[in-house]
């Protein structure tokens, strides 16, 4: 089964670690990357550039919006994601306990799921 962990992190935060602290974390995520890639749980990882960067897209009444976003009443942003290939919500579990960045963040786990068409 899928799933996705989203890496949510306090942007101001990670922008404030130490150049060597940030460096060592992303070495630890590369490797947990490896790691992922050899048990055959890995299917996909990124990191994600700030939430300045986004944009939200909307459709209201027909029209179309582009606004800068998200802007939430949240700290903690979606920082990057791994999409994974567990057994089922425990392997899930485990693996997410991995994740270099959880001591700075929250990582959600979500099953994927297939959309079904009648």
């Amino acid at each position: 089964m899928k799933y996705l962990f989203l890496i949510h992190l306090n942007e101001p935060e990670m922008d404030a670690l130490p150049h060597a602290e940030m460096n060592t974390l992303n070495v630890k995520h590369l490797a947990l990357n490896d790691d992922l890639r050899k048990s055959g749980h890995f299917l996909e990882a990124e990191a994600l550039q700030p939430s300045r960067e986004a944009r939200c897209v909307r459709i209201r009444n027909g029209k179309v919006t582009v606004t800068d976003g998200p802007f939430t009443e949240s700290k903690e942003l979606v920082a990057g994601f791994y999409l994974i290939d567990a057994r089922d919500e425990e392997e899930a579990l485990e693996i997410a306990k991995r994740i270099p960045s959880l001591p700075h963040g929250v990582v959600e786990v979500r099953p994927c799921r297939q959309l079904i068409v009648d």
